[in-house]
Order: C-alpha cells, then structure tokens, then sequence
C-alpha cells in the first residue's frame, strides 16, 4: 500500500518521486527500463531547470558529472549562411543515462520504492467511494491512493484509462551520440536543411549529440547527409522516436496527475523538454500533497490542470516554429534571413530555445 504509485523513471517521474517522498509519503516509483539508459533528447538542461534541481539538492552532483558548456548557438540556414547569438550564461548538455541515473537515485536516497525493469500492464481505478488504485506489473500487484502517469508519449497508463489520443505521425526523430569533431567548439548548432532541420550540441566525454527531425519520406536524405557530414558508417545505430505532435491531455484527474510527455509532449531537440519534465514533477508532487494534507479531490485535480497549462503557456509557439521548420525548411531559413536584420528577433528566438 502507497500513498503515490508513479509509472515512469526520467526526469519528470523520478522528481516527483523524490519530493513526494521527502515529504514523507509512501512512494512507490516503477520503470519499464533498466538504468542506466539512453533516450532520445537534445541533451540540453536550460536555466529554468536550476532551481529545481537546487531544491532536490542536485545541482552540484549534477555540475560535476561529465558534461559539454556552450556559451553561444548558431544557425545555420539551408543557403549554408551561419547567424550566432552569444549567451548571457554558458548552459550545459548531458547524456540522459547520467541525468536521469542521478534523479532516480535521488528518489532513492529520499526514501521511493523503486521497482526497474517493470512495465505496467492493467489498471484498475479507485471507485466513487474512495478506494485505491490498483496498479498491477508484471507478476506484482500494488494499491496506492494516488496514480502519476510519467511513462511518455506514448503513455500506457493514459492509454490504459482511455486517454491517450490519436497521434499524428508526420514527423519523426533520429538521434545518436558521436565522437565530437575536434573543431566543433562550445556550441548549439540548428542546422536547417532541405529534408528538415538538425540539432548539434556537446555533452562532455568527448561525444557530441546529434539530433535528425525529418517527414518520413525525406528522412532518408537527411540521414544520409549527417553521415556524410559526420563520418557515420551506414550500418550506424540511432535511437528514434515518434509522435512529435499529439494532442494534449487534461494534467489533472481523479486521484490521477500526468507529468512531462505523458500530458503534453513537446519537442525534444529545443532545450525545453527536461525543464517541464522537472517543473511538472515538482508540481504534481505538490498537488498530492495538498490532497494528502484534506484538500478536496476534485479541487486538486482542477488546481493541478490550471497550474500546469500555465506551466506551458506562451512557451508552446517554440514547438510550432520547430514543426514548421521540418515542414517547410525554406521557411525555416527565410527566418533567418530576417532575422539577419533583426537581431532583437535572433536573441529572442534563443532565449527560448535554451532558456
């Protein structure tokens, strides 16, 4: 028995994880996967993220893993014509294998019950009377008074409660981890192309992240131009991922909160991704708190949905310039063009990227 049973191990599952069980509940945190893994993210971490890895107590640990500092971002348009914006402060990239191993290890150390290598497979909600959730994975069998969905996209627990929506696979993403070339320097580099758009930046050890977001009829071509860019042999292993737009779900149910992709899934390669996952982590925990300490359900649940669609408002046009990049690149680049004359536009488009 659990006061909060947590589907999904990344960032936005292993926060709320590690609040809720510094507050002192019982808090039971299930992964499909075995840690350390990779996934398929631009690697970045912007300064929205700081402060609330200050308040896990994560920052230094987090500081002192291997990482890659950039103190400046260039595009570069499909004509070859290079715009660079300097940082106010140098930001970081970091492979999710060592993030996410350092969050859950936090959930740990503040005292979740963690369970890898589990996957979800039925649920069964509580009744109007007030019962529990019955979360059944694998051979195992657990009850708990409140359910976070943290499992993705692609969540099971929302499609177990019939709220996953159809998505729209228009677009999909390739991703790898390279030697990084010598001459690459401390940098983000966007890189339009006429198959779509790339994403490039350093993540320490040596290795750089390279991120392919293409249609899938051109995906081909715009994989065979990293390999030639980057030296990749064909028989190459990337990492991919699909949908990169599907349609939102209400954050806040019953005794039920979804966290990070699982309630709204944004980009992946625009340094947003891993702050919302934290930030809604911390929220959520917050809610079931509230909910632990009298608040009323359904009050909750409504508060929680409010608080998180003001989480993600005016930030979601970032998403839209992405997806109209992939869709029409020359767009993409026509951008940048005005923007050549219009640097206040330049600064405030990177301000959101790794902001």
């Amino acid at each position: 028995m659990f006061d909060v049973a947590i589907a999904g191990g990344g960032p936005a599952g292993s926060s709320c994880a590690a609040f809720c069980a510094k507050a002192g509940l019982r808090t039971l945190l299930l992964e499909r996967e075995s840690f350390p893994r990779e996934k398929v993210c631009g690697d970045c971490l912007n300064p929205g993220c700081w402060p609330v890895l200050r308040r896990l107590e994560l920052a230094e640990r987090v500081r002192i893993l291997p990482h890659g500092a950039f103190n400046r971002v260039e595009f570069i348009g499909i004509n070859g014509r290079t715009l660079a914006v300097t940082l106010s402060i140098a930001e970081i990239g970091i492979k999710r294998s060592l993030f996410d191993q350092l969050l859950m290890t936090r959930a740990r150390e503040w005292g979740a019950t963690v369970f890898e290598s589990t996957t979800v497979t039925a649920l069964s909600p509580p009744d109007n009377a007030g019962e529990n959730w019955t979360i059944t994975a694998a051979d195992k069998t657990f009850e708990a008074r409140a359910l976070v969905a943290a499992d993705g996209r692609n969540s099971t627990v929302a499609r177990l409660c019939g709220l996953l929506p159809r998505s729209e696979k228009e677009r999909i993403a390739l991703q790898t981890h390279l030697p990084l070339p010598p001459d690459f320097g401390d940098r983000i580099v966007l890189q339009f192309r006429p198959e779509g758009y790339s994403g490039q930046a350093p993540v320490g050890g040596g290795e750089l992240n390279l991120c392919l977001v293409s249609v899938p009829p051109k995906m081909a071509g715009l994989r065979k131009w990293a390999e030639a860019r980057f030296g990749i042999p064909p028989d190459h292993s990337w990492r991919t991922i699909t949908p990169l737009t599907r349609a939102a779900i209400s954050a806040g149910h019953r005794s039920l909160f979804l966290v990070g992709d699982a309630a709204r899934v944004v980009e992946p390669f625009t340094g947003e991704g891993i702050y919302y996952a934290l930030a809604s982590g911390e929220l959520a925990a917050g809610a079931i708190m509230s909910e632990r300490d009298g608040g009323n359900i359904d009050a909750v649940s409504a508060a929680y949905s409010a608080a998180h669609e003001r989480l993600y408002r005016r930030r979601l046009w970032i998403n839209r310039v992405a997806r109209s990049a992939v869709l029409s690149p020359r767009l993409g680049s026509a951008i940048l063009e005005v923007a050549r004359f219009q640097p206040a536009l330049l600064r405030f488009l990177t301000s959101k990227i790794v902001r």
